[in-house]
């Protein structure tokens, strides 16, 4: 948002703080690899989230004791719907559901998907249906798809095929809406009025995908991740790399190909995955942002969801070098030329160019119990095969080691805003003789406390709450304070990424909070903590500014970049308190700064506030034109909030 009538910068004020900004000396680039993104199966974000298929268990896997979020709608006697294992699709989809219809006399016999928390009805739109099916009969049909409100009222569109063969056989349909009031609580029904045994697999349903993708992303949340403009892109990541045991870790190539050839896996978040997000679709989300994937490989550790005890460790040796050959053959997948086994494959899949690669993780979180002792002499025979095969790539190491010299350490924050105060200034004082640092996921995550005497503190979110899936304001000015120190050592913290990345807004769809962005199955909103991002990201400058602060204020922090090519200086201010901060700026070095430029606030009312489906825009950055500006200045920044200062050189 922008407001176009300008406000005027003060004269110095001798009392004020100041905050020197040095151009005469020469700064550090700011690293290239300068914001990235996390992202890993945890509160939908990929099976009714960014994956767009609206089918909840599609193949019939998510539970064994029933057909999971299936319903028969029927008023006859005898008709039912079961699991069945005796007529397998093929080896990888071996469980179905049987509907049998016995009895039409009361109207169609009707199966019907309840999606993810509903399926989303939208306005002229048209959907791709797709299904196996086989019947008892050499052919009996004809079989109608619906889309339709929940109570089954109102039909927003059907099709139908004329009949269902004796074999399995893939249909495949269009359901078209027209002018229609959209619904996020939408159901898909399958209707036949003909008697039988009728079996189904791989029931889909997608909405229109981005970049048109058959197997593709929902576009309204892709928009949002491609606005961000990611460096790179951080995956499978976290405890879905690893699994609850290693049947259940990200197995990549069992996510390749057909998805009737998918046979999806068991999550550690308490659902199971469809694996429709396979590797070559992670792949392809980071080449539509523009990002780079920093890939991380399976090293021998599983760890349990009940608590971060215990697990399940490969010990180093005979035993771990068959997944050391996978981390090879995935990464020869994911950038090796079509002349090498698993880049023809990847042609084979449809992308014969090979994708980017520098950097890989190997692991993740591999700091309790068998896992930490073992893990310096795991990593180091992942480090050797990789560096002989691929010199080039820069190794991750998720705690440190003494084995090897990793090329960069992959740190880890959830913290309150009032560790991420002293979070700011970790770095500043670095060995810089030692790794780069990666932090591959952090977040500011608290609950706000007011004691019987009226005095608020920020305390750590219990695991219990479900009331906010995303962060507020307050939240989000810890996110900006912790990115001005990971800006102003971005020389030794070569990448960041928040985290969690997406989640589903229903209490009972999420497992952990806070999330960047927020959707049901119809909109999606951007959180305080996105913007604070899109702040960062949107001035990030190529150089690290020198900057210091004499007679600091409490609760305000501050870092700087320069975007030589433009001839822009980017100042980030946050200001925790809850009172304006008036600080004096000073600037050396520059011939000349120019009279107007801007200021980008994120604030609002209360640092509670936040972005909500209903309200997805009560917190957004508004930007001022200022002028008054010059080589000493004062500015006042409003309390609670994160500001950009604008200024350009002349």
């Amino acid at each position: 948002m922008l407001l176009f009538g300008a406000i005027c910068a003060r004269a110095v004020d001798t009392t004020a703080p100041t905050l020197e900004i040095d151009l005469s000396q020469p700064g550090f680039p700011v690293s290239p690899t300068f914001y990235g993104m996390m992202t890993e199966e945890i509160n939908h974000a990929y099976d009714g989230g960014l994956y767009a298929e609206l089918i909840q268990n599609r193949s019939f896997k998510d539970d064994p004791a029933g057909p999971a979020h299936w319903q028969l709608i029927s008023a006859g006697t005898g008709n039912a719907i079961t699991l069945d294992q005796t007529q397998p699709l093929n080896t990888n989809l071996t469980t179905c559901l049987k509907l049998t219809v016995a009895d039409v006399t009361q109207g169609p016999v009707e199966v019907a998907n309840e999606g993810f928390w509903g399926i989303p009805a939208a306005a002229k739109t048209t959907y791709r249906a797709a299904f196996f099916a086989k019947s008892d009969a050499p052919a009996t049909g004809p079989l109608t798809v619906s889309l339709e409100s929940a109570d089954g009222r109102t039909v927003y569109a059907s099709g139908s095929v004329p009949a269902v063969a004796h074999d399995w056989t893939r249909y495949t349909l269009k359901l078209k809406t027209g002018n229609i009031t959209p619904d996020a609580h939408a159901r898909v029904v399958l209707a036949t009025t003909n008697a039988g045994n009728y079996w189904f697999n791989l029931v889909s349903l997608f909405p229109p995908t981005w970049q048109n993708r058959p197997n593709g992303n929902r576009v309204d949340v892709m928009q949002k991740l491609v606005d961000l403009h990611p460096a790179f892109l951080r995956f499978p990541g976290g405890n879905y790399l690893e699994g609850k045991s290693v049947a259940n870790r990200f197995n990549w190539p069992q996510t390749l190909g057909d998805l009737a050839q998918r046979p999806g896996h068991e999550g550690p978040w308490g659902y199971r995955s469809s694996d429709g997000m396979g590797l070559l679709e992670f792949l392809e989300w980071a080449e539509d942002m523009g990002a780079e994937p920093v890939l991380a490989v399976y090293d021998g550790f599983s760890l349990p969801s009940d608590a971060h005890r215990g697990g399940v460790t490969v010990p180093p040796g005979i035993e771990l070098a068959r997944f050391v050959q996978e981390a090879l053959d995935e990464i020869e997948y994911v950038s090796g030329a079509t002349t090498t086994p698993w880049g023809a494959r990847r042609a084979a899949d449809g992308h014969p160019a090979p994708f980017p690669l520098h950097y890989v993780e190997i692991g993740n979180e591999d700091f309790v119990g068998e896992a930490k002792r073992t893990y310096n002499a795991r990593f180091a025979q992942f480090y050797d095969a990789i560096k002989a095969a691929h010199p080039g790539l820069q190794c991750i190491a998720t705690i440190p080691v003494k084995s090897r010299v990793p090329d960069a350490l992959d740190d880890h924050y959830y913290a309150t805003s009032t560790e991420m105060m002293k979070l700011a200034h970790k770095y500043d004082h670095y060995d810089r003789t030692q790794p780069k640092i990666f932090v591959g996921e952090w977040a500011t995550r608290e609950i706000k406390h007011v004691d019987t005497n009226g005095v608020a503190t920020y305390n750590w979110m219990p695991w219990a709450y479900r009331d906010a899936p995303t962060p507020n304001l307050h939240q989000a000015l810890g996110d900006a304070v912790f990115m001005t120190g990971l800006e102003r050592n971005s020389d030794i913290v070569v990448m960041n990424c928040y985290a969690p990345l997406l989640t589903r807004v229903e209490p009972a769809a999420f497992q952990w909070n806070p999330n960047l962005i927020g959707y049901n199955s119809l909109y999606s909103y951007e959180s305080p903590s996105y913007y604070a991002q899109l702040m960062f990201q949107q001035h990030r400058g190529d150089t690290v500014v020198p900057v210091a602060m004499t007679g600091e204020p409490a609760k305000v922090f501050y870092s700087a970049t320069r975007d030589r090519q433009h001839g822009t200086i980017y100042v980030k201010v946050v200001n925790l308190n809850a009172t304006p901060t008036t600080i004096a700026i000073a600037v050396q070095g520059a011939k000349k700064i120019a009279a107007r430029g801007s200021l980008l606030v994120l604030t609002s009312g209360q640092p509670e506030d936040t972005n909500t489906l209903e309200h997805p825009a009560k917190v957004v950055p508004v930007t001022t034109k200022i002028k008054g500006l010059g080589s000493r200045f004062t500015q006042t920044f409003a309390p609670y909030s994160f500001n950009v200062l604008q200024l350009n050189l002349q």
